[in-house]
Formats: structure tokens, C-alpha cells, sequence
């Protein structure tokens, strides 16, 4: 009952922030809180025919504070119903947050595995944290089972850095990793363990370990196999700068490589990151019933500049994402097809033309997404791109250089005035495709089919006048440039 009543007075905390919240910024297809603060996808999972993801929460400010749980469900991937807060903290297993974890239907039983996070001292930051799970029958209503903490403490080779469950189950074992920190090295590890049921756990061992240049501290793991390779994703905290590379605060990569079950050796190349814009964060993953790989991050930055706080909310989810794997072992990503269902009014508009300096088609909506495709043979020019231009001065530049073969996203005219620019490698192989889906405050955009993502959030304050493609020192030719006004699922 105590419970309930937490989750009762959060609600009613979102309800009251909701009536005088701000609405320029808010998102018209992402996943998003009623109001307040989210940050890292939870729990994604597909249960009794529906997505279900949950997040974490504080329902109660504009910043972070005490984790919840919040919840949507969708039965498209498009649709999104928000759910009643799923997880409160206060509990003796989770007395100061219900930090992240993951879902799994364990025989139609819906079971969440998270992180009780505990402070000693919370001036210092000094802490402990543990594992302990919650189940529904009706996923909508979460009882913390008795047995928690199901883990009480972490390996005594580790600091107290020690959260994330994601667990899996293969053959007839459940298997949980967890982000975790050595304490001789004090660097970034994923730790193993076993169970039969869920409620006890046999630590196996490390599955894998900073070589001293992936970070302090390794955050929301992820493991799965991937077209027959083992992919382990995940977040780690404190990597240096390397040139184009790991420029944002923390990161999102990967490592691929093969595992053996029976002695826990997983042999893997090199790290390599996973979107290249400013905001991608602790991504996720799950396997549907089609048998898709699907990846939700978060799409901010800790420590960047959110402006939407002052308007009574924070963060959001990036677009789900479909993962495959290239024959030489690298990721793509690219957005699940059922996106397409957002689509409204389309517009062939340029196609099979070449340009010269600029081409400008006017468009008023925030809610798009642009496929422009160039053909690299027949166009002269230095580079080629694609503005989202506002009334005045404002503008999201994607941007393609031809000798460098660099991509660049510019958002240093839509709201980050520092620190506003991301570039990375693409291979052109004479042709450059851009699927970009553009909302009221962020950017996504897909480079030929996947192979380079960049996710960004942007704060313009103009309005929109449209797209502009663009050559530079020569023409281009647009193969292709067609876009749709989406709808916003939210109204």
C-alpha cells in the first residue's frame, strides 16, 4: 500500500507540472514523460502482443532526482500510450532510486530487474547499490517481490559501482550482466551471473574489461547475438577525445566478436561507437516476435545544455531501431518500418536535377522526415548537403565532403552555440542516401542505409521556412529528394 501511495503522489505531481508546462519544444513522435525528467530507456520488451518500455524518471522536478520508473505501451512502435509510473523508490531494497534495469516475460508473468540505489552520504556521493526485481500479471501493476534484494552486494573485486541489470534467458538458464567497476583498476567492466529462477543468483565471473582506455566505469550493458556474432554494447564513462571520435561527455559503442556459454570467453575486436550526433545515450535492446533486434537510447547528453527544463520537462527516446550486421562486423542501424505509418502528405521535389549552390523548398512544418539521395558521379561540387533552415539566421546544417568523405552535422545555429558541430567517416562508394527524421527539438538522421547515424537534439526559436539542399564549389546531382509531413502522436 505504501507503494501505491508513492506512485499515486507522483502522478499527481506530473498531472499539476503538466497544466502549466511549456509545449514549444515538446516532441510530436518520440517517447517523451507526461512532464519532469527522464533519461535511460528501461525494460524494453514485447509482452502479451504489445511494447512495452519504460524509463528512467523523477516525476517530481525538471531535474534529475530519486529514480522512477515511468512506462509507455504501444501495439506499433508509432503509438504510444502513457502507463501509471511503474516503479517508486523508498522501499528498504531500493531506498533512494529505482535506477535502471530490464524486463522479461517469464511465462506470462512480467518481470522488471533494476538497481536499488542507496545513499551513505548523499553530500559526498557515497553510496551502495543492489538487484532486485518487480512482477505484474497485468502489465500495468508492479509488486516487489519479497526475495529482494535478489543480489545484495557486488563481487568483492569491485567498488560500489554496481547497476543495470540486463538479463536474457538462454536455453533453460536466465543470465544477468551488469555494469560494474574493478577496483584494482578502477576501470569500466561487464560481470556475469546465472540463475535458474530469477530470485537466486551465482556470480560466474567478468564477460569483459577495460584495457584502460575504455573508461572509469562501463553503464547499461547489453548482450545478444546478431546475425551470428555476439554483440556486447554498452556506455562507458571517462574515454578520452580522439580526434572525430567519443566527443560527447560519455558514449554509446560496441565490441562484436564470438562467445562460448561454458567458460564465459568472449573474444571480441576492437571498440567501435555507435552514433556519431550529440545525444545518444545508454541504448537498449530487444528481440521481437519477428525476430528484429530493436534499439532505443536516450536522446540527450549528461552535463549539455536543456533548455526544455525551464519549460517544465526533460528528455527523451530516441526513434526505435532496427540493428543489423555488415559482413565485416559493423552495426547498422537504421528505423524500424513502422515508421512509415507517420507519414501524412508526401512531396516529390526535386529529383533527378542538378543544383547548383542551392535549392530551396519551402516548408513551414516541424514534424518531417527527408530522404534526399546524391549521385556522386555526376556531381562536381566539394560537398553536398541539406539545411533545415528557420526564419532568419537559424539552421541544422547536414553537411557531406567528397574528399575527406566526411559527414558533419552542424547544430551550432539551432541551439548549441558550443560544442555545436559532430563529424565522422563515411565511406560514399558514389552515392550519398539521407533518411532524416526531424521533430520539433531533435534530429536524426541515417547515412546510406545505416551505416552512420546522427542523433542530435536542436532548440530553434524561428520558424521554419524549409529545406535547402546545397552544392559548394561545383554541382550536385540530387538523385532523389523526396519528404513527408509527419503526424504528432501525442495530439
Amino acid at each position: 500500500m505504501i507503494t501505491k501511495n508513492r506512485i499515486q503522489q507522483a502522478e499527481e505531481a506530473l498531472q499539476q507540472t503538466k497544466e502549466s508546462m511549456n509545449e514549444r519544444f515538446r516532441l510530436g513522435y518520440h517517447i517523451m514523460a507526461p512532464a519532469n525528467w527522464i533519461n535511460d530507456p528501461n525494460g524494453l520488451v514485447q509482452y502479451k502482443g504489445e511494447y512495452h518500455v519504460f524509463y528512467q524518471h523523477h516525476p517530481y522536478d525538471e531535474n534529475w532526482g530519486p529514480m522512477h520508473w515511468g512506462h509507455v505501451k504501444s501495439k506499433d512502435l508509432v503509438h504510444w500510450e502513457h502507463l501509471p509510473i511503474a516503479l517508486a523508490p523508498g522501499d528498504v531494497c531500493d531506498s533512494d532510486g529505482c535506477f535502471s534495469g530490464s524486463a522479461v516475460d517469464n511465462d506470462g508473468e512480467l518481470t522488471l530487474i533494476y538497481t536499488g540505489h542507496h545513499y551513505t552520504d548523499k553530500e559526498k556521493d557515497i553510496f551502495y547499490q543492489n538487484q532486485n526485481i518487480a512482477v505484474s500479471t497485468d502489465g500495468v501493476t508492479f509488486e516487489k517481490v519479497g526475495e529482494n534484494p535478489v543480489i545484495a552486494a557486488p563481487p568483492e573485486d569491485s567498488t560500489h559501482h554496481f547497476r543495470d541489470p540486463k538479463v536474457w534467458k538462454h536455453e533453460d538458464s536466465w543470465y544477468m550482466i551488469l555494469g560494474n567497476q574493478s577496483i584494482e583498476e578502477q576501470s569500466g567492466r561487464v560481470i556475469l551471473y546465472k540463475s535458474s529462477n530469477l530470485r537466486k543468483w551465482e556470480y560466474i565471473g567478468v564477460l569483459a574489461q577495460s584495457d584502460g582506455s575504455h573508461g572509469f566505469m562501463w553503464e547499461c550493458p547489453d548482450f545478444f547475438e546478431l546475425d551470428g556474432k555476439y554483440v556486447l554494447m554498452l556506455s562507458p564513462q571517462g574515454m578520452e577525445a580522439d580526434g572525430d571520435n567519443y566527443n560527447n561527455l560519455y558514449q554509446t559503442g560496441y565490441f562484436i566478436g564470438d562467445y562460448n556459454y561454458e567458460t564465459n570467453q568472449f573474444k571480441h575486436g576492437s571498440f567501435i561507437e555507435l552514433d556519431h550526433g550529440h545525444d545518444f545515450y545508454a541504448v537498449q535492446t530487444f528481440l521481437d516476435d519477428k525476430g528484429r533486434r530493436i534499439a532505443i537510447g536516450w536522446m540527450d547528453m549528461w552535463e549539455a545544455d536543456m533548455p526544455t527544463k525551464k519549460d517544465g520537462w526533460c528528455g527523451a527516446l530516441t526513434l526505435p531501431r532496427e540493428l543489423k550486421l555488415t559482413s565485416d562486423n559493423k552495426i547498422l542501424m537504421n528505423p524500424v518500418e513502422e515508421l512509415i505509418l507517420l507519414r501524412e502528405l508526401e512531396h516529390d521535389v526535386c529529383s533527378n536535377k542538378s543544383i547548383s549552390e542551392s535549392y530551396l523548398v519551402e516548408e513551414k512544418g516541424d514534424l518531417l522526415e527527408v530522404q534526399v539521395v546524391f549521385d556522386l558521379e555526376q556531381t562536381t561540387a566539394s560537398a553536398v548537403g541539406l539545411k533545415i533552415k528557420g526564419e532568419k539566421e537559424e539552421e541544422t546544417v547536414l553537411s557531406f565532403q567528397l574528399a575527406e568523405q566526411k559527414l558533419t552535422l552542424d547544430c551550432s545555429k539551432s541551439g548549441k552555440k558550443e560544442d555545436g558541430i559532430r563529424r565522422t567517416l563515411l565511406e560514399s562508394n558514389n552515392k550519398i542516401s539521407f533518411r532524416v527524421f526531424i521533430d520539433r527539438s531533435s534530429i536524426e538522421v541515417f547515412a546510406n542505409e545505416g551505416q552512420t547515424t546522427m542523433t542530435s537534439r536542436i532548440y530553434p526559436t524561428e520558424g521554419r521556412v524549409g529545406i535547402e539542399l546545397f552544392a559548394e564549389g561545383g554541382e550536385a546531382f540530387v538523385a532523389d529528394c523526396t519528404y513527408w509531413n509527419l503526424k504528432d502522436v501525442w495530439k
